[in-house]
């Protein structure tokens, strides 16, 4: 029987450290922006859906915020000043993601691979939308923890994340930034008394 190496080569993402070029106050991996952006993209695909009236796919939007960046698994995470330096670099970038996507999609076995590709690929419309906006909302979060922590390294990557959010004029992301965002700035004694 073949082995089957697709969940343990899944299991390394604890291991792919993010922000490699920044000085970080407490690393991040990509399992844990990974989870935290499924979170996010569940909270703004709940917010389109019941206060805005724009239902979405929220399982597809999930599922997909929870692979979006397993690909990294093989090729790193690239700095994001590097990945988008140029059209030219960010084009290779995607065919390097897509080769690593097929890679890993080939330790499954046959009967599951279907299954995974559907999340591996961005939902189209809204609910893709919202997964980029989840995406940037993480980094975001990153920013305003190391913010907290002292550390000003991310000041400028905070203020072009914000930009780039709002820019994307996502209603449900502007709704998180001003009702959910400002709690992230709290301690924990704070956060437990519900102030």
């Amino acid at each position: 029987m073949k082995e089957n190496r697709f969940y343990a080569m899944l299991s390394r993402m604890k291991y792919i450290r993010r922000w490699g070029l920044m000085r970080s106050s407490r690393e991040e991996n990509l399992s844990e922006h990974s989870l935290e952006t499924a979170v996010i993209t569940h909270a703004l695909c709940a917010i389109a859906s019941r206060r805005l009236g724009q239902p979405v796919d929220t399982a597809r939007a999930v599922m997909h915020a929870l692979y979006h960046d397993c690909s990294e698994i093989l090729t790193g995470d690239l700095p994001t000043p590097v990945k988008y330096f140029n059209p030219e670099i960010e084009e290779a970038y995607h065919r390097v993601e897509a080769v690593a996507s097929t890679r890993l999609l080939e330790m499954l076995p046959a009967d599951l691979r279907e299954e995974y590709a559907a999340a591996f690929a961005a939902p189209e419309g809204r609910a893709g939308r919202i997964c980029k906006a989840a995406d940037r909302i993480s980094a975001l979060i990153k920013c305003i923890e190391e913010a907290k922590a002292g550390n000003d390294e991310f000041l400028e990557a905070r203020k072009s994340i914000e930009e780039s959010i709002h820019a994307m004029e996502l209603e449900e992301a502007e709704i998180f930034l001003k009702e959910f965002l400002p709690a992230y700035s709290s301690t924990l004694d704070e956060l437990s008394r519900g102030r």
